[in-house]
This record gives structure tokens, C-alpha cells and sequence, in this order.
């Protein structure tokens, strides 16, 4: 490096330091829904409070709370709308039940996979319409996707499924609108935090589940319990983690403030998703190899019965909703002209 490229360099570094000292400090209280301890749900959270720090200087802190400790996870969204807290990380499926289009943010079944749902959010209209959804439903914050993650399993089942009736009369966790599909097909589903999971199946209050990645599941023995564990996760080819911020905190953050927290984010997409992708298949060698799983594909039959559900469910929302119609018709259309790119750039699967 050159005498003056260093002395350009230190002046850069000085001058934003300045920059974030003028900054008032903000501290981001922030539960999470997913323990920090699981690999691509929890685990992006304190490593983007980390580079927020080292980035801002320290004008911008963030302190993680794990689920429960501060907020339960599925009042996250009400209570940084309110001020409780002034931020939160967890998913915008756990919101359907106040907000029927909030699982298109999240995980679609059949829908796009991590490059193409990207795509929409950043280039399309997802993010216009992402923060439109909240400010319509009359939720005061600001919405940052902040981690997304490679395709889930399936789930976990005790028994083989090889046709729609083996379904009948399960009672299995399951989450977003592949849980309304699930219910079509005979499946009693519930919505059940990922630390509760273990002790339902436990106790019979469930007979199977899905919740996320090979590394994820393993990590919480469901593989102890249950040890069918199916693929493709049609329900979850992607799955959006945000990070909500009080809209008044937002607000009051400086450009360069909420330009810290924007790239933090994005980084942590990008870093998530490798991480996602990394650590699958030694997770399922050893799942086979020492832990007595049986991996199984869905036969086109069962694939084809969880589509025509999945197109049955869309419809349905869709008519109950005229914001779940628009954001659905604004994907679809997003990804018809995807489809162009996919079947001609990629190779064939």
C-alpha cells in the first residue's frame, strides 16, 4: 500500500468514526424466536449483532435474548409493534393468524427456492410489498429480511408414508400454509415452538413433525422419537427469517445507522444460507450411519397430492384475502419470467 493510499484509507476510517460518534447510541433489544444454539435458525442473530457494533463503532449495539427469556416468540411481532421492545428476529409465518399473507414472506410450498426468493424481495416488489404488509395490518415497524435457509425435511414420522391415507388422523406440528395443505389431507397440525417439539412427541400430544434443516432437527432428537425422515421439503424450498424494528427507533436512526442495519442484514442472508448448506449432509450420513434414520423420498403420488393441495389452499386464501391475492399474484408473476432464466441457465435435475 502506498504512503498515500494509507493516509487516504485513515482519513476514510476517521471521518466515519466522527460520523458515528455525532450518532446518538441506540441499543436494539432483541428476543429471538429460535435458540442461538440452532445452526442457520438462531445462529445468524449474534453474528449480525456483532458486525453492527464493529461496523457502527459501537453507536449501534444489540443485545439477544433467547425465546422466552425476554418476550415469547409468538408476541414478538406485538410487542416491538407497541414499544415493549424495540426489536425482535423471528419469522413472518408465525403472524397468519393475524395477518393471512404473512407465510408468503416466509416459506411458500412448491415456491421459490433461497436465489429466486431473493430475487423478488430485493429487485422485484417483494420488500415494497413485505413493509406494506405491516403498515396496512397497523403494525408500527420496520421489516429487515435477516437470514434465509436451505430447503427443510419434510418431516419426521414413526411409520412409512407411501399414500395420502397413511395422513388420515396424524397429529403432526407443522407450520404455515404447508400446515393448511397438511390439514386437507386428514392432519390434525399445530404450531409449536421448536423446544416444545421433543416433549410433544414425547408424550403423544403429536406423531410427527417437521421444523427445519437435517442439523436443526437432529440437534433437538427428534431422530430418538420418530425416524422416518422425509425430503423434498415441498413445503419449505426457502425459508425468510426478518428482523423488526420499533418503527419510531428506525425512524429516529441516522441514514448511516440504518444503512448498517440494511448490509448486516443482507451479509447475513448470504452467510446464512451457506451456512445452511454446509453442514446438511454430514448431519444425514450420520443420522443413517449411527442413529438408526431411515431417509425417504416422496413418491409422485404423495408430491402430487401435496401440489394439488397446496393449488387448493392458494385459491382459497386468496379469496379470503384481497392482500394474500395481490402478493401471490405479484410472486407468481415474478417467477413465470424466473422460469425462463431457471430452464434455460441451470442444468436439468
Amino acid at each position: 500500500m502506498s504512503k498515500f493510499t494509507a493516509l487516504a484509507v485513515a482519513a476514510i476510517a476517521a471521518t466515519a468514526t466522527t460520523a458515528h460518534a455525532q450518532d446518538d447510541r441506540i441499543l436494539l433489544k432483541t428476543p429471538v424466536a429460535f435458540s442461538t444454539e440452532l445452526p442457520g435458525l438462531g445462529t445468524p442473530i449474534p453474528r449480525v449483532a456483532e458486525q453492527i457494533e464493529l461496523m457502527s463503532s459501537g453507536s449501534i449495539r444489540m443485545r439477544v435474548y433467547e425465546p422466552n427469556e425476554l418476550v415469547p416468540p409468538f408476541e414478538i411481532l406485538e410487542a416491538v409493534s407497541t414499544g415493549k421492545i424495540n426489536s425482535g428476529y423471528t419469522t413472518a409465518g408465525y403472524w397468519a393468524g393475524q395477518i393471512p399473507a404473512a407465510p408468503l414472506f416466509s416459506a411458500v410450498p412448491f415456491g421459490p427456492e433461497a436465489g429466486e426468493y431473493m430475487a423478488w424481495l430485493y429487485y422485484g416488489n417483494g420488500m415494497d410489498l413485505y413493509q406494506q404488509m405491516y403498515d396496512d395490518a397497523g403494525y408500527n415497524v420496520h421489516v429487515l429480511p435477516c437470514a434465509v435457509i436451505a430447503p427443510e425435511t419434510s418431516g419426521w414420522f414413526a411409520e412409512e408414508i407411501n399414500t395420502p391415507e397413511d395422513l388420515q388422523g396424524l397429529k403432526m406440528r407443522f407450520f404455515g400454509l404447508g400446515g393448511e395443505v397438511m390439514q386437507k389431507l386428514g392432519v390434525a397440525t399445530s404450531l409449536l415452538p421448536g423446544g416444545e417439539i421433543f416433549s410433544a412427541l414425547e408424550n403423544g400430544a403429536i406423531d410427527a413433525t417437521e421444523f427445519s434443516l437435517p442439523a436443526v432437527d437432529t440437534r433437538l432428537g427428534f431422530h430418538k422419537l420418530v425416524q422416518y425422515n422425509y425430503f423434498p421439503g415441498w413445503h419449505q424450498q426457502a425459508t425468510v427469517f426478518e428482523l423488526l424494528i420499533n418503527g419510531d427507533t428506525w425512524n429516529d436512526a441516522s441514514d448511516a445507522q440504518r444503512a448498517i442495519i440494511e448490509n448486516a442484514c443482507k451479509a447475513s442472508m448470504a452467510d446464512s444460507f451457506a451456512e445452511g448448506e454446509y453442514m446438511q449432509y454430514s448431519v444425514m450420513l450420520d443420522n443413517v450411519e449411527n442413529n438408526g434414520v431411515e431417509i425417504r423420498q416422496w413418491n409422485d403420488v404423495m408430491l402430487d397430492t401435496f401440489r394439488a393441495g397446496w393449488e387448493q389452499v392458494a385459491e382459497e386464501q386468496a379469496a379470503a384475502d384481497p392482500f394474500f391475492a395481490a402478493v401471490l399474484e405479484d410472486m407468481d408473476e415474478f417467477r413465470d419470467g424466473y422460469q425462463v432464466w431457471k430452464e434455460n441457465a441451470f442444468l436439468p435435475r
